[in-house]
């Protein structure tokens, strides 16, 4: 659970030495849930989108007091926590628990897209249509559910990837779609903001410098940005999500 929240938008490299850390300082829900609200916010490190570690924080104080500090195991159970969707919930039953769930990351959905229907890229999210077409892909061996899942995913993170496909590695040339269709292009998305300058930076920025100094003055806060109405703005959100706390002097991260 702890990993899928932490991989929601960050690349494994990144992830791996924060979960390290995390899983040693707080093995269990309810070691998560006796600490600050502030530590976590402080261990998420540079992760990005701290709201993530709020979440996970309030998750295992659900778990440790209404599941007996275990995981649920069902994924209706789990779609009740904050932070966790229809995806992290499949994710933690796949492969925390060996269960044949509907898992459809990026990789996955992209490998699909290119064998079965002959398009380059999937649509921005599953349609109904397509999460009952690939349901009916998931091995009839309940065991193999997770495995399927895990493979799956790997081969269209290493094999099937977006940029440069190893179509000539691939076993599953023959029968590609996209391949026989000449491998016709998918309309591009249009590009995300550059990260330099934006609302998240800012935000960042404010977090990062709390993690150091635990309580900073709003002058200091201030300081700490060149557009004062971007900065008053990222208070505002980081407030508004339960980051951070405000005396109306000072700033510090939420306990």
């Amino acid at each position: 659970m702890v990993s899928e929240f932490m991989l929601q938008q960050t690349p494994v490299n990144r992830v791996l030495p924060i979960w390290n850390e995390w899983m040693q300082r707080w093995q269990t829900p309810a070691d998560l849930a006796a600490a600050k609200k502030s530590d976590a916010i402080t261990a998420w490190g540079r992760l990005g989108y701290p709201r993530r570690a709020l979440r996970l924080y309030e998750s295992a104080g659900i778990i440790a007091s209404q599941f007996g500090n275990q995981v649920p195991r069902n994924i209706d159970q789990l779609r009740t926590l904050p932070g966790v969707g229809e995806y992290t919930a499949a994710a933690i039953c796949a492969f925390a628990y060996g269960q044949p769930t509907l898992v459809l990351d990026i990789n996955i959905r992209r490998l699909f897209a290119r064998v079965i229907d002959g398009v380059e890229s999937p649509t921005s999210a599953p349609s109904q249509i397509e999460r009952a077409l690939r349901y009916q892909l998931i091995p009839a061996r309940a065991e193999l559910g997770a495995l399927w899942a895990a493979a799956t995913m790997e081969f269209g993170a290493l094999i099937c990837t977006a940029r440069n496909p190893l179509c000539e590695s691939c076993p599953l040339v023959s029968q590609c779609a996209w391949r026989a269709a000449g491998y016709p292009r998918s309309e591009k998305s249009k590009k995300s903001q550059n990260w330099a300058g934006t609302d998240r930076q800012c935000r960042g920025v404010v977090v990062q410098a709390l993690r150091e100094k635990k309580i900073l003055s709003l002058t200091k806060i201030y300081e700490l940005w060149d557009d004062r109405a971007q900065i008053e703005l990222a208070l505002k959100t980081l407030l508004a999500d339960g980051l951070i706390e405000t005396t109306g002097k000072s700033v510090k991260l939420a306990d």
